[in-house]
């Protein structure tokens, strides 16, 4: 048999298994789609569909090639890029089974539960371990594919000769690399943040989004992403507000006249809280915390489940809070006090006001007026 010849039926080979791969798995598809199959059959079938499909002919056509009568320098060629491209293939269908565990863990660990804590950890440590498993996979993939190429191989005897210059300039020039791969690592075996975690960064308070292998993905509560090198969870303090429990107290301060009836108030924002859904019903205090010149501050304090509930029992209370004071004491409210400043005559009469001593000086109370001679700011 001619080499033109052979050739033809080693494309025909492959040709043909292609065409039965992917009707093999558009038909397996189908079934695992129609009936009530397992998540793990289901997840596997949908997720190597497509390397499946290119893994198949590779193997006919390598095999088909070392059967064939091809000639020397064909079957050379032709196995060598067939053995290439298979390794690269073999990659992919490695990387993309691993996606099936993450298919597994979202069936059984849900986040959107209310108490996702479990479901949080397992995730972060998932997606971390298997970015990291993608990358070793290129790597080992690259360095086949290389080694298998004769040209390569030999210069690798020289590459590994001043493999010592060559790693300290590379360790240098990837050190932020490394350093964010091995926080990566670090994050996903200790835990300092995990997916959907409430956090605060520089300032900005969000929900961890995504944990790659050198950034972590902050949702901002405006949908702006803020995007933060791995290594500053490591390095850097920064908030974490759902590390052990996403429960939270919320605060707010009111500042009101030093009239207010505080045991009044106090009943009316419990009952406040009691009625709002927002409320865990565990925390719910006010208190007397600071006395200024003109006002004394109030501090409200409660339970919420999370701190998104939190910020909007914190709003309610404050809303609902003034309109209290505004409706049932007014009296309450912050006011600026004026006195009006009167000199008294040797008579103990004034040019604009009562004599002293009588109510009607000008202050708010009704207080008397002082001395005579005497001023008050």
């Amino acid at each position: 048999m001619s080499t033109g010849l052979a050739l033809v039926v080693v494309a025909a080979v492959t040709a043909g298994s292609a065409v039965v791969a992917t009707v093999a798995f558009a038909v397996l598809g189908r079934l695992v789609q129609r009936r009530s199959t397992a998540v793990a059959v289901r997840s596997l079938v949908t997720r190597v569909r497509a390397p499946g499909r290119v893994v198949v002919p590779l193997i006919a056509l390598e095999a088909a090639a070392e059967a064939g009568d091809l000639s020397r320098t064909a079957k050379t060629v032709v196995v060598h890029v067939a053995g290439a491209l298979l390794v690269v293939a073999v990659a992919w269908l490695v990387v993309r089974t691993t996606y099936v565990i993450d298919d597994l863990l979202l069936a059984r660990y849900r986040l959107d539960a209310a108490d996702n804590l479990r479901a949080r950890r397992v995730h972060t440590q998932v997606q971390v371990l298997r970015r990291v498993t993608v990358a070793v996979v290129s790597v080992l993939a690259v360095a086949v594919v290389l080694l298998g190429i004769p040209g390569v191989r030999n210069a690798g005897i020289g590459l590994l000769a001043s493999a010592g210059l060559v790693g300290v300039v590379g360790g240098i020039a990837a050190r932020p690399t490394a350093s964010n791969l091995v926080a990566g690592i670090q994050i996903a075996i200790s835990q300092p943040i995990r997916v959907d975690d409430v956090v605060v960064v520089d300032g900005h308070w969000g929900r961890v989004e995504e944990i790659a292998l050198t950034y972590v993905v902050v949702r901002v509560w405006d949908l702006r992403r803020l995007v933060v090198p791995v290594s500053y969870f490591v390095s850097q303090p920064f908030e974490n507000w759902t590390r052990s429990t996403a429960d939270i107290l919320g605060w707010v301060h009111l500042e009101v006249d030093y009239s207010a009836p505080v045991d009044e108030i106090r009943t009316a924002f419990r009952e406040i809280v009691a009625s709002s859904p927002n409320w865990d019903g565990q925390v719910a205090i006010l208190q007397v915390t600071g006395l200024g010149t003109e006002t004394m501050q109030l501090r409200a304090l409660m339970s919420s489940p999370d701190s998104s509930r939190s910020w909007n029992l914190q709003c309610e209370v404050r809303e609902r809070l003034v309109a209290y004071l505004q409706e049932r004491c007014p009296w309450a409210l912050p006011r600026l006090r004026t006195e009006r400043a009167v000199v008294h005559d040797a008579a103990g009469r004034s040019a604009d006001g009562p004599p002293s001593g009588r109510p009607g000086d000008g202050s708010r109370h009704g207080e008397a007026s002082p001395p005579a001679g005497e001023q008050r700011p």
